[in-house]
């Protein structure tokens, strides 16, 4: 025998079946959001986010469909980083994902209750980042490439590459937190060598152009480039320079190299940020930053761009290239 539903019970009937799903995708658990605090530009540090997603996939998490990132770029700015870094803690999100010492200091400075895992060129522990590299404490932990023996070892390279440079320069951003470090290795790198050593502040595009241009009147035979997230981002900017101006560059990353530096010397900042992915992905599971070692380098990565040799005049010898960890040619 037929059924017949009235016209307003079956519009009700309808419109409770229509709210189902609504309600069902309310119910759902919001995705956990990671924040990403870089002292640098989106384009620059694109490598290195795509690194760190990297690293967050290998744990099991995938931008857009389990976790959200929120971006925050401070364009070179560094004292934007603090404002950006409690625009985050306001929005709650669940990790700090620190990209370079700068913002690795403004994170723990806007929390400390929130995880926080950076990338930081300094010895954290001597930066008061954390108690120790194997017991962090508290809520920050994350990836140090940097050890006290790495301007020595530059010097020893740069000797062997362009022996007849007595006049260096150095290159540093004063609003870097691990400028004086860095300055410190150098200075008494170059002492015990018997090398002059200007140092040179640059922490915009225009104070670069005129860095490289002191560095022509004091005949410096050669620059070293001081970690920066603002130097990173201007990778091509200075390696053009120093092509302009017939300088060798040594830095301590292979992007600078692969870019037309001449020699790179130190960790491989892809590595890093991929394990600030993996670290990430892990405090998302539920492990806490205090409990995680700061990882520490294992592997420095020696580079030469012959090419750029070549452009400079310079003859790279045969026993230096066979000691390189790569030669661009």
């Amino acid at each position: 025998m037929p059924v017949t539903i009235g016209r307003r019970k079956l519009i009700a009937m309808l419109g409770g079946a229509a709210g189902w799903p609504l309600t069902a995708r309310a119910q759902q658990p919001a995705l956990p959001m990671i924040g990403w605090l870089a002292g640098g530009t989106s384009e620059g540090y694109a490598p290195f986010a795509a690194e760190f997603r990297q690293g967050l996939k290998e744990t099991g998490y995938v931008e857009g469909q389990n976790v959200g990132i929120e971006y925050r770029w401070a364009e070179g700015q560094n004292e934007k980083l603090p404002s950006l870094a409690a625009d985050l803690v306001r929005r709650r999100v669940t990790v700090i994902a620190a990209a370079g010492t700068p913002s690795a200091f403004a994170a723990k400075t806007a929390t400390a209750t929130i995880p926080v895992v950076f990338s930081t060129a300094v010895d954290p522990v001597e930066a008061g980042l954390v108690a120790s590299l194997n017991r962090p404490g508290g809520n920050v932990t994350g990836v140090t490439n940097f050890v006290g023996t790495l301007a020595a070892k530059q010097f020893e390279l740069l000797r062997e590459v362009v022996p007849d440079a007595s006049v260096l320069g150095l290159l540093v951003n004063p609003t870097d937190q691990l400028t004086k470090y860095i300055t410190r290795d150098v200075e008494a790198a170059a002492g015990a060598l018997g090398k002059r050593i200007h140092i040179l502040n640059a922490s915009t595009e225009g104070e670069i152009d005129r860095a490289f241009s002191a560095l022509t009147e004091l005949r410096a035979g050669a620059v070293i480039i001081g970690a920066s997230a603002l130097f990173i981002g201007q990778r091509n900017q200075i390696v053009a320079l120093a092509a302009g101006y017939t300088i060798p560059v040594m830095s301590p990353w292979r992007e600078f190299t692969a870019a037309g530096g001449l020699i790179s010397y130190g960790t491989s900042l892809s590595a890093s940020y991929r394990q600030v992915g993996i670290y990430t992905g892990r405090i998302l599971k539920g492990e806490k930053p205090a409990d995680l070692p700061v990882v520490q380098p294992t592997k420095f990565e020696f580079v030469i761009n012959l090419k750029t040799a070549k452009a400079l005049g310079l003859t790279v010898p045969l026993v230096v290239q066979m000691t390189a960890d790569e030669v661009i040619e």
